[in-house]
């Protein structure tokens, strides 16, 4: 940092002695100092001078103290002026200083020190408070800057949600006695819940749910990369025979090398299942997913076996797939971890004990055959206004 220049004060005053005098000490203590003879000469010379102080008599010809002090604190109110009083004014000093005088002194001056006392306070004085006014002013402007940031965000994130609601498939369909419904409550604008089901072929539906960490923007843009990057073995598969899209651990595993590779700072837990049209098998792989879909058949309702790693998580995750028979009458519920927070306020005493929470789905399935809207309410989902997780239900069932 350069050397500061020395502080360049205006001294005010009739009286050549006391101007002199007081020009002379503070010029030999390092200040740049201005002479005025009078208020109207020294209102002159701080227009031009632009000064950091002014020191200035009460009681001169022409234009008196208080007007000069008038002048200065309505143009330039952050420079310190000191106002200099012959005794018994002290009515005009207690004015002054309620027209924005920064401090007064007495004449006869007797101690020169006194004097630069004063003068450095204030300038000290005023230097802190155009600094502090520099921070006020760097706060505001990045207050500003935030604010129109939020609002881009904020139209971002409105794009960003016409994007997802576009992406994600209609809330209810069927495909060849399947029918499949789901609900997404995101926890802020944006979600990192995301799924979708779609026609492989005429004997085969493929299905996933998925569950991206972290919330937001930047966990939506990977719901949105994530349609785009099952959408390409598909074609894969309808242009080229390449059979990846009908095997769940190789989706998986594709996948898992799609997310490392886009480097995000993302992983996401998955569940991706496909379903055999001609023999009513559900072949399935779970990356990660919690909870574990819920199987229910006319006769049993149980979670599905099988675990296996987050995508995007692990270079070296290796996955697998199993395969189960679904039956007529049959329900598979999927589940985000969300759900799991609020459902907690709902739980029964007999579960209330258990330390898989996941356990507390289990008679939200087992009620005839489940829909969205009865899961929904029995969970509490109908007073959810800001959900503490996205959440999002997922159903797959086949018509009796």
């Amino acid at each position: 940092m350069g050397i500061e220049p020395p502080a360049r004060i205006l001294t005010i005053d009739d009286d050549r002695v006391v101007r002199e005098s007081i020009a002379a000490y503070l010029e030999d203590s390092g200040y740049t100092m201005f002479e005025a003879i009078n208020g109207k000469e020294g209102i002159e010379i701080f227009r031009r001078e632009q000064p950091d102080l002014v020191l200035c008599d009460l009681r001169m010809p022409e234009v008196d103290g208080l007007e000069v002090l008038e002048v200065i604190t309505s143009e330039a109110p952050s420079v310190p002026i000191i106002m200099i009083s012959g005794a018994g004014l002290i009515s005009d000093v207690v004015e002054a200083l309620r027209l924005g005088a920064w401090d007064y002194l007495v004449k006869p001056i007797t101690d020169m020190e006194v004097l630069e006392h004063t003068v450095s306070t204030s300038l000290h004085r005023a230097k802190l408070e155009a600094e502090n006014r520099h921070y006020k002013d760097e706060l505001e402007a990045a207050n500003r800057e935030l604010q129109t940031n939020l609002a881009m965000l904020r139209e971002d994130q409105e794009a960003g949600r016409r994007v997802q609601l576009q992406l994600l498939p209609a809330s209810e369909a069927n495909f060849a006695g399947y029918q499949f419904s789901h609900l997404v409550i995101p926890s802020l604008y944006l979600s990192g819940d995301f799924l979708d089901f779609f026609e492989i072929d005429e004997q085969h539906t493929g299905f996933y749910i998925a569950d991206v960490s972290g919330h937001g923007a930047s966990s939506a843009f990977v719901t949105i990369m994530l349609k785009s990057l099952v959408n390409q073995p598909l074609r894969r598969y309808r242009t080229q025979g390449d059979e990846t899209i009908l095997s769940p651990s190789k989706m998986l595993g594709l996948l898992n090398t799609d997310v490392l590779s886009a480097n995000l700072g993302k992983y996401l837990t998955m569940f991706y299942g496909v379903v055999n049209l001609t023999t009513n098998e559900l072949t399935y792989g779970i990356g990660g997913h919690y909870p574990r879909p819920i199987l229910k058949t006319t006769d049993n309702i149980q979670f599905l076996d099988g675990e296996g790693f987050p995508v995007g998580l692990f270079e070296w995750a290796q996955f697998q797939e199993w395969c189960v028979p679904f039956p007529p009458g049959s329900t598979l519920a999927m589940f985000s971890d969300g759900v799991l927070e609020v459902i907690e306020e709902h739980q029964t005493a007999e579960a209330s004990d258990d330390d898989d929470k996941s356990n507390l789905l289990l008679p939200l399935v087992s009620k005839g055959y489940p829909s969205i809207e009865q899961i929904s309410r029995d969970v509490g989902l109908t007073n959810v206004t800001e959900a503490p997780d996205d959440i999002t239900i997922f159903l797959m069932q086949r018509n009796d």
